[in-house]
């Protein structure tokens, strides 16, 4: 049996930025049916196109709250083009390595990001709706923000 990283065991035991971000410019919500993690990831970017605050909140395993807190932290301060190319293999490799049979939470981190990203792009060309107007099981219609079309 593998073991966790210590600093999957600290991310993991005190994760940072938690929570939602009520004003947020993208929000990502996605889901892995085999194991049951969820995970949403909220964003807000400045004028510039930087990431000032990412936030989520997680419903799953040790190493997707992990993978999830740590996906926070390489992000705030990017650009969205930036945090866009962040790989899967790169939240694995910030942790110091997951285990084979965990590397799949990694991926629900970056896919949360992407979406999140993709929401606030649609957003911000106009063919998205308002959040304000939305709940997050609302749809807005473009299948890449996750599982029910938000993100």
């Amino acid at each position: 049996m593998e073991s966790y990283t210590e600093k999957v065991i600290d991310h993991f035991q005190h994760p940072r930025n938690v929570g939602e971000i009520p004003d947020a410019d993208g929000i990502g919500r996605v889901g892995n049916p085999t194991c049951g993690d969820i995970m949403e990831m909220y964003i807000k970017v400045d004028e510039g196109g930087r990431i000032t605050d990412c936030k989520f909140k997680t419903f799953g395993c040790g190493a997707a709250i992990a993978t999830s807190s740590i996906t926070t932290e390489l992000v705030i301060g990017l650009t969205i083009d930036e945090a866009e190319k962040l790989s899967r293999n790169d939240v694995a490799e910030a942790l110091g390595g997951l285990p084979q049979i965990k590397l799949h939470c990694s991926n629900l981190a970056t896919d949360a990001l992407r979406a999140a990203i993709a929401h606030y792009r649609c957003r911000k060309d106009g063919s998205c709706p308002d959040l304000e107007k939305m709940d997050l099981g609302d749809t807005c219609g473009h299948k890449d923000h996750g599982e029910d079309g938000l993100g």
